[in-house]
This record gives C-alpha cells, structure tokens and sequence, in this order.
C-alpha cells in the first residue's frame, strides 16, 4: 500500500470500438447506445468481415464488435485475420450473433474472440464485455457457457506422452491454469488458491505470456483441450 500522495498517472482515455454488422439498423443501436455510454467512444464501422479488417487497421480500436454471419468474408474469418496480425496486437474482437450455436461460440474463441454474446444480451452486460476485452478478460454469455463446455469436451485432448504447451508451467501456475479454465476470476482464484486477487493476476499474465495465449478465452481452450480440467469438475 502507498503511503503517500500517490504521482498522478497518464490521463485515462475513452474505450475504442469498431462496429461490424452488415445490418445498417444494427450497427445505428449498438452506437446509441455507446454513445451514451461514458468512455466508450465509438471510432467507425464495417459492414462486412473485408471491411472490418482494413477499418481495424486504420482506427487500431480496443475492442471490436464482429457479427458472424456477413457477405463477402464471414466475422470468423475477419476474427482469425485480426488475431493473427501481431500489428493488431491491441484490437480485441467481441462477437455478437443471433445464432446460438456450438460451432460458433468454439471456433470464434479459437480464432482469438475475447467474448461472445447473443444480440439480445442486456446493454449492461454489453459494456461489461467490453470492459472484461480491453483488460484482457473474457466474457461468455451465460446462455452459451454450458454449450461451449459440451463442445470443448468433444475435441480431442493432447496424446499421452506427447510433449504439450502445459511443460513450460511450474505446478502453481498448472492449478492457477485450471481455475481459469473453469471460469473464475481473479479474486475467486485467490480464495481458492489462497492469494491475493494481485497475486492470481500476475500468475494469469506469465501464464499467457508463457503459453502464447492472447487473452484468458484461450487460456479456458487450453485447459479443456489439454484435458487439465473436464466439465462437471
């Protein structure tokens, strides 16, 4: 803890977000209603996946909103084309559908998706998505966990004695991996590994930068994919 008169730090600025949908209607409600939204501003939008990829290269927003379903080229392609681009290093992708389907929800996570939410998702739980992206978070509608988790247990886990992503982990970081992979949060981590909620923060960040992950979306895939933990645990 400071003791004293802590230095004021850098001016914080507004959350940068790009809108994707090929709907014009849409894209007019989702920027209502960030407009009125403090610290969110929005910079531009896209109306196919083409689109979406070079307006995040000219405005470099913090989070993107990517539909799925779009002319020219998909919101998972646009998705894989963002996250694979280390110049947009800085650009979260949230995926927001009206299709609630498993395939979707695995393979917009696999391709680097931050979150992924139903259209019909709360406003507040919308800016709580954005919010959990731009620090690194994920957030997956409560409608979709249970359906991911069916889906990840279906994929094949790494073969016994084949070396695996998990080797470069102490055991500490192993059990703070698994805690993620079954959706808690930092502070829920610390009560159930007994640290403090700074502590499992800073475990969740060499773990990602261990394993290359871009944000804890990929952490809850490797987890599940490595069979470190299994649903029902």
């Amino acid at each position: 803890m400071s003791t004293g008169r802590d230095a004021p730090g850098p001016p914080s600025r507004d959350t940068r977000v790009l809108l994707v949908d090929d709907q014009e209607l849409v894209r007019r409600g989702f920027a209502a209603l960030l407009a009125n939204e403090p610290g969110i501003e929005v910079v531009g939008e896209a109306v196919d996946g083409a689109q979406a990829v070079s307006e995040t290269r000219r405005t470099r927003p913090d989070v993107v909103l990517m539909d799925i379903r779009m002319p020219r080229m998909d919101g998972l392609a646009a998705t894989r084309a963002i996250c694979g681009d280390p110049r947009l290093a800085g650009s979260k992708v949230l995926v927001l559908t009206t299709f609630a389907l498993d395939e979707y929800v695995y393979d917009a996570l696999r391709a680097g998706a931050s979150g992924f939410l139903l259209k019909d998702t709360p406003p507040r739980l919308l800016i709580e998505a954005i919010a959990a992206a731009t620090d690194g978070d994920v957030l997956i509608s409560p409608a979709m966990t249970t359906r991911l988790v069916a889906e990840l247990v279906r994929r094949p886990v790494l073969r016994p004695g084949r070396p695996g992503p998990l080797d470069v982990l102490s055991e500490r970081e192993r059990e703070v991996l698994a805690e993620v992979a079954r959706g808690k949060t930092n502070s829920e981590i610390g009560a159930s590994l007994y640290m403090s909620p700074l502590t499992a923060k800073t475990h969740v960040s060499r773990i990602r930068t261990k394993l290359h992950a871009r944000d804890r979306a990929q952490l809850v895939i490797i987890g599940y994919e490595t069979g470190l933990v299994s649903p029902g645990e």
